[in-house]
């Protein structure tokens, strides 16, 4: 296919969040996007009017289309308060998008800090059984919160974090899932209600849970991808502890626990302010990435601060491919000194 497909739920006041997480995928990506936005209806004309204020420059790499939140199987009203506002919705996506081949779901508090069209790749290094990627919950699993609180099956020893995942639909909505509700496997959709009916008073991480016992029980259909592709504070709130990302950069940021919007974590506030507030015509080079190397002098207290090259490796090399794309195919390869 020669589209990305991009899905994201915003729900509540999760508005800015999404549009600031479209707009990274939006600055840095290549190939052509579809945005599948799953919104409350109150949010549905605000999300209208702010992606049609973008230039024609970014607007023509992208087409979106909103939906509403619904949930086919179980009690909706159900659905909607686990965890968190229409989390579960992800859940559903696989039966919603009936005509997608494959899809790139994250979290509103994702950024991309490279071209989407890079972790799009890794769906062609799935084997024959896996049907769907996400990263490690955490890298040190004696210290993860799984491996000592989980009153459920996980995956693997640390279990996986749902805010940045891949999936190739078309198998997931063939395959035949083991359980441990009945001998026989069941399909997607037949799942997740009885799923949930067997373990709502144990989960505390509402879907990610989920799909966690989901691949506890059918561990060849995921594939794990590294930390860099979903780093969050705790890969340096405590330490540096993703080693991925120290040698090639933080390719996608997940900004869980609300850091954008607190002092906790000012590394993690200061990219997504930094993105939040570029100017879309404007310099990257500029307007984005020296303003964010002051930033981050301020952030040295912090032990994410500490590791400045981390967070803007990937970041550096995006923006030096964007400009020499940019001087090669404006400017012209003989115009160059």
């Amino acid at each position: 296919e020669l589209w990305i497909h991009l899905a994201v739920v915003a729900c509540g006041n999760r508005l800015e969040e999404t549009l600031v997480m479209l707009k990274s995928a939006v600055l840095f990506s290549h190939r052509k996007m579809r945005f599948h936005i799953f919104s409350e209806e109150s949010l549905k004309s605000e999300f209208d009017k702010q992606l049609r204020q973008w230039p024609d420059s970014y607007t023509k790499k992208f087409e979106y289309r909103i939906y509403p939140i619904t949930f086919s199987v179980g009690n909706p009203q159900e659905w909607k308060k686990l965890f968190k506002p229409c989390a579960a919705q992800r859940l559903f996506l696989p039966v919603i998008l009936k005509d997608v081949d494959s899809l790139l779901y994250v979290d509103t508090d994702v950024l991309f800090l490279r071209p989407v069209d890079d972790i799009w790749k890794l769906l062609r290094q799935f084997n024959s059984t896996q049907l769907a990627a996400m990263a490690p919950e955490h890298e040190i699993p004696k210290i993860g919160w799984y491996s000592r609180f989980a009153r459920h099956p996980f995956y693997g020893s640390a279990g996986v974090n749902s805010g940045v995942m891949l999936m190739n639909l078309t198998r997931i909505r063939s395959a035949q899932f083991k359980n441990s509700m009945i001998p026989t496997g069941l399909a997607w959709e037949d799942m997740l209600y009885p799923l949930y009916q067997k373990y709502k008073n144990a989960i505390t991480w509402g879907d990610q849970d989920l799909l966690n016992i989901i691949f506890y029980f059918n561990p060849e259909c995921l594939y794990v991808f590294p930390c860099q592709w979903n780093y969050r504070p705790d890969h340096c709130m405590y330490g540096s502890n993703c080693r991925a990302a120290e040698r090639e950069g933080v390719s996608v940021l997940h900004g869980n626990r609300g850091v954008y919007h607190d002092e906790k974590q000012p590394t993690f506030k200061a990219l997504y302010e930094a993105i939040r507030d570029f100017p879309f015509q404007d310099n990257l080079f500029q307007s984005m990435y020296y303003p964010l190397q002051l930033k981050f002098l301020e952030t040295v207290h912090t032990l994410c601060g500490r590791i400045p090259q981390v967070f803007l490796k990937q970041i550096e090399k995006t923006m030096k491919r964007a400009y020499e794309k940019h001087v090669i195919i404006h400017v012209g390869p003989n115009q160059r000194r």
